[in-house]
Formats: structure tokens, C-alpha cells, sequence
């Protein structure tokens, strides 16, 4: 056993820790929270909690001197980014493992990590030794909704840990409990002593795991009411949320409380995490909130030329495969973004995959510019005139089109945007050749008539289309 000392036991690993430290001049920020990891079997074993396939892209946040980095680099991940924020920590990353194939070092600061390039190089997985004084604002930049982490591992202050995790009727479950595990699976793996980081921190560490919060099985629900409505119930614990609560125009609380299966004199910390989505529901005044879609819409049926020919139910149509019509739209921002919009795994087709920014199908009767105009109110919030709408081109139907004849078009906008959470379950802007790069990385991640409009767009060309069935 090592000597032991005030800075804890003293280990090949310290003492190696402790000259590269001295040799670079590097003293650890105690504002920043700098505490460098120098237990070998335990680095080895929070990476093996990564569970990392050879097919994975890995990101790990603060490499510093590589304590956990030294055991990344050989599971046999296809990409390894380290990013790393100090700028002589950078240099000793860069030494040590910038030679390394796949690897690939990032000096940037990871509160601040632009996530979405890395939606290509899924399945990402996610590591890292979290500073102290910043280790929630990353938690919250990289794994925000959407989010192209598919897992992650994280050391952090143990309380944080504790929180993060927590459940109801835990002293610490609270407004970080809550927004965090509304999409991500939050499980506390074990606790770290200090005397296994240079310098010794002052509290214990822990580590934990996250994975998405699966979809199915909990309600729907928009993120922006839910994050409102916890802020509010969460203001003064000790409060009863009906004293916290903005009024409802429609429902009083004693309803809500009952609808909820809580007590009317129930406080913020008694709630399970699906009696806040269901209360952030009753709050969504989105009119479309709970309608996916509704399989007895009526559509036209067309012919080969896109003549209609007779009317049939949305139902009907798409389980015989019949011709129709649909529109797709590209939003475009000031920047030259192209919002993309995630489907909900409520949809009757291609669920949980991404789109075009709004698209719909044309009701009976309908023309393309006045379905394109409606579409856009419906799916964004975007109120607008079929003049500011520009033609990109037609896409006959198609396999990929689900034997849609669809025409696409681009519109610039310059607000906000807001979508029924029963048929948009998220979205991001993308800039264009970030969406190029996508779709040929990972077409698997998009609807078929998103990657047909895509290409007339960026190409001019269309697939040739052959008859149905």
C-alpha cells in the first residue's frame, strides 16, 4: 500500500498525475472545479459502464490528463472526440492521444458544444469526469432535446449525482430531478471517495448513467409548458401547488388535482414525473395537442397523371397504397437554417423519424398552395401567404413518396415556432450542408419523402416512378 498522506494515498498514478502537473505548469482551477481522476481501476471500470460498440462514436467532455481517455481509446469505438476546454490541458491531450486513429480533439468549451454536427456520427455515446462548478450547464447543452446522445456516463459532485436521480419522496427529488429525467433515464451507479483525485476534493463524487427516456408508455408532451409549469410548482416547496400554480381558464385545481389522483393540498415534491406531463397537458392549450391524425380524413385519389379519379378515407388510402397528394415545406431562418422536425412515435408512419419542417397531406378538394399555407399554421405556428411560398418542384409518387404526388417549397421566417406535440415530437435547425452530410451518413434517420424532396431541392433530380402495387 502506498504512503499515505493529507492529499490522500499516494499511487504511481498520483505521482504521475502530480509531475505532469508541475512539469506543464498546470494548476487546477478551483473555480472551474478541476479535480483530476488517478485510480486506474476505477477509470477502467466508469468507462466500461459506456457500454462502447465497435460501431460507436464516443465524446468525452474534459479529457485533462487522460485517466479515463487511457481506457476509451481501446474498446474499439469507430470515432473517439475528446473535448477539452483548458488550453494547456489541450496540448497534453493532444501528445498523448492526437496520433491515434479516429480520434479527434476538440479545444472548445463544452457548456457551449454546438451538438449538432454530431447527429451524423450516431450512435454517440457520451463520457466524462464533470468539472464541479459547470457539470450541470453541460449536462444540460449536450443532452437538451434532441439530443444525438444515445448514452452516457458522467462523474459529478455526488449530491448532483443524487439529485439527478432522485425520486419522489427523496429529501433531494426537485426541479433538476424532474427536468432532466422528463427525457433521459437518470440511475446513481456508485460513489467516489476523494482521495482518489489530485487535487482531493472536498466531497464525495459519484457517477452516473443516462439513457433516453423511451416514448412509448409516457403521454406526450411540450417542453416548453412542462419546464413553465415546474418552475412555478417548484417556486417555494413548502408551498401547496395551489398556491403556486398560474389559474387554468377552464379547470379549477380541485379538478386538476383530481384528474391527477393527487390531493388538493398536494406540494410540488409529492408528484411523479408522469403527474407533471399529465398536468403540463391540461396546461397546452395547442388545439391539435392529442390528434396525430384521424384515419377518417377524406382524401382524393389520382390516377397516374394526378387526375382525381374518386374520394377515399386516410385510412383506406394508405392500405391499399392509392395515389395522392401531399405537400412538403422547407423552413429557412435568417442564419440559412432549414428546421427539421422529428415525427412522434404516435404517427401512423415513419414514427420517431425526421422530416421536413411541415408536410400534410392535401384534403379533398384542396389545391397544393392553400394545403402548403394551412399546413404550415397547423404543424409551426407559422402564419403566412401563399405568395411568400417559393415552388422548389414536384416529386411524382413514388415507393419513397408513400405514392404521394408531393410538391415542396421553401419559405424564409424570422419567429418562433410552435407544433402540436401529438404530431412533432421535437425539432432543430440544421444548416444545409450539415443536412447533406446527414442524409448520406444516416439516411435510415429520415422519411423516405423527406430524403425525395431533399434531393430534387439540392439536385433537381427526382427517382423515376413506377406504378403502385
Amino acid at each position: 500500500m502506498g504512503k499515505k498522506s493529507k492529499h490522500g494515498t499516494t499511487t504511481p498514478e498520483r505521482q504521475a498525475a502530480r509531475r505532469v502537473m508541475k512539469e506543464r505548469e498546470i494548476d487546477p482551477s478551483y473555480g472551474m472545479g478541476q479535480n483530476f481522476m488517478t485510480d486506474a481501476t476505477v477509470a477502467s471500470w466508469i468507462v466500461d459502464q459506456l457500454e462502447v460498440r465497435p460501431g460507436d462514436s464516443v465524446m468525452e467532455i474534459g479529457p485533462g490528463m487522460g485517466a479515463l481517455t487511457e481506457h476509451l481509446v481501446k474498446k474499439g469505438a469507430r470515432r473517439v472526440i475528446l473535448v477539452e476546454k483548458d488550453d494547456k490541458l489541450v496540448e497534453v491531450v493532444r501528445e498523448k492521444y492526437g496520433h491515434l486513429p479516429g480520434v479527434t480533439i476538440l479545444h472548445a468549451d463544452a457548456v457551449r458544444l454546438d451538438m449538432r454536427p454530431y447527429f451524423k456520427e450516431q450512435p454517440l455515446k457520451m463520457l466524462g469526469a464533470l468539472p464541479y462548478s459547470c457539470g450541470t450547464e453541460i449536462i444540460r447543452n449536450c443532452l437538451k432535446n434532441p439530443s444525438p446522445v444515445q448514452r452516457a456516463v458522467f462523474t459529478l459532485q455526488k449530491e448532483v449525482c443524487l439529485k439527478l436521480s432522485a425520486q419522489p419522496g427523496d429529501s433531494l427529488y426537485g426541479l433538476l430531478s424532474l427536468r432532466q429525467q422528463a427525457r433521459w433515464q437518470v440511475k446513481f451507479l456508485r460513489q467516489l471517495p476523494p482521495d482518489i483525485f489530485v487535487p482531493r476534493p472536498a466531497v464525495d463524487s459519484g457517477v452516473i448513467a443516462m439513457e433516453p427516456r423511451p416514448r412509448v408508455g409516457m403521454p406526450v408532451f411540450d417542453e416548453a409548458v412542462l419546464d413553465r409549469v415546474l418552475a412555478s410548482g417548484f417556486s417555494q416547496r413548502r408551498k401547496m401547488l395551489r398556491n403556486l400554480l398560474p389559474p387554468h381558464p377552464a379547470m379549477p385545481w380541485e379538478e386538476m388535482a383530481a384528474a391527477l389522483g393527487v390531493l388538493v393540498t398536494a406540494r410540488a415534491q409529492e408528484l411523479t414525473l408522469r403527474q407533471w406531463v399529465e398536468l403540463a397537458n391540461i396546461f397546452d392549450s395547442h388545439a391539435l395537442k392529442g390528434n396525430p391524425q384521424r384515419g377518417e380524413e377524406i382524401f382524393d385519389v389520382v390516377n397516374d397523371r394526378n387526375e382525381v379519379i374518386r374520394q377515399e378515407m386516410r385510412r383506406v388510402v394508405h392500405a391499399e397504397g392509392l395515389w395522392h397528394r401531399a405537400v412538403h415545406l422547407f423552413v429557412r431562418n435568417p442564419a440559412g437554417d432549414i428546421f427539421l422536425q422529428k415525427r412522434s412515435h404516435l404517427k401512423d408512419s415513419k414514427p420517431e423519424k425526421w422530416d421536413s419542417s411541415a408536410s400534410g397531406h392535401l384534403d379533398s378538394g384542396e389545391d397544393y398552395l392553400t394545403s402548403a399555407v394551412r399546413e404550415l399554421e397547423e404543424e409551426l405556428g407559422i402564419k403566412t401567404t401563399a405568395s411568400r411560398l417559393t415552388l422548389l418542384g414536384t416529386v411524382p409518387a413514388c415507393p419513397g413518396t408513400g405514392w404521394e404526388f408531393v410538391e415542396c417549397f421553401l419559405t424564409d421566417w424570422d419567429g418562433g415556432l410552435h407544433w402540436p406535440v401529438s404530431e412533432i415530437e421535437t425539432g432543430q435547425w440544421f444548416s444545409v450542408e450539415e443536412i447533406d452530410a446527414w442524409t448520406a451518413a444516416r439516411p435510415e434517420d429520415f422519411a423516405d419523402g423527406f430524403l425525395e424532396c431533399w434531393r430534387l431541392w439540392r439536385t433537381g433530380k427526382t427517382r423515376e416512378s413506377p406504378a403502385p402495387g
